[in-house]
């Protein structure tokens, strides 16, 4: 990974880091986002309870995410903890790494095609788009999202222009899911052509609907959008034309909100 912060993490930041040094009473670990920076992990930072073998739950190499919990700049001592960062905490951020991993191979991509060294290709667009993002991605993802130039966060316009076309070819627009289970009941005659015409009127209001029959009268609808406000305002428009549909000939229909 090319990035590298100059200075130090902050007091509460999560941090990438890669182990380097397993003592008895505690680990060293590099922080590879910040240029030449070690953490210390005391051992009772590690896990929570009783350690016998600190090596049970850390290796040489291994990639951790830690909470800076202490730091003192002036002695370059950074003081790190293992326990205090939850499943959540390190999910997110090993998908951050992730998804800069992958800015990065982008610019790596670039770089080769205009026979640049990479790295060095890095370090020219690198501090333009970090003065406005905490990672590379953030700022690629808004060039998909939101059409976002790059020639104003600082970069030379052919430049930016170039990048703009590769990311937008090689970044697929992000996407938001919500599942609900619907059940209709209706003892009309005409009960299969009532269920058809209130799916109709779903279908207008979001024609990538994606319906799934699931038995007995309750079916899987999922809907696809940019965001969970706009997802909820379609979700919105489906319930209340299936419902006057269903409604009409006496019938019932509820939705139920499914995990994904």
């Amino acid at each position: 990974m090319f990035l590298r912060r100059e200075g130090y993490p902050e007091e509460g930041e999560l941090v990438f880091c890669t182990v380097t040094k397993i003592q008895y009473h505690a680990v060293t670990v590099m922080l590879d986002e910040y240029y030449g920076k070690q953490g210390l992990i005391h051992i009772s930072e590690v896990s929570p309870g009783r350690i016998r073998n600190i090596r049970d739950f850390v290796q040489e190499g291994k990639k951790v995410v830690c909470k800076v919990i202490r730091l003192d700049p002036e002695r370059g001592h950074i003081d790190l903890s293992l326990r205090r960062v939850n499943e959540s905490q390190k999910r997110n951020k090993n998908e951050s790494i992730k998804q800069e991993q992958k800015a990065e191979k982008i610019l790596s991509f670039i770089a080769e095609k205009l026979k640049k060294n990479p790295e060095e290709y890095y370090k020219e667009i690198a501090p333009a788009l970090l003065s406005h993002y905490t990672y590379i991605y953030q700022a690629f993802e808004d060039v998909v999202e939101n059409n976002t130039s790059l020639e104003k966060l600082g970069l030379p316009k052919e430049t930016a222009k170039h990048i703009e076309s590769v990311v937008k070819e090689k970044i697929a627009p992000k996407k938001v899911e919500i599942i609900t289970k619907v059940s209709i009941k209706t003892y009309a005659e005409n009960g299969l052509e009532i269920v058809k015409k209130a799916f109709e009127k779903a279908k207008a209001a979001d024609p990538a609907l994606g319906i799934g029959y699931l038995g007995g009268g309750s079916y899987r609808v999922q809907i696809t959008a940019k965001d969970y406000k706009k997802a909820e305002a379609i979700l919105k428009k489906i319930e209340e034309a299936m419902t006057a549909v269903v409604e009409e000939v006496k019938g019932e229909i509820s939705f139920k909100r499914q995990e994904e």
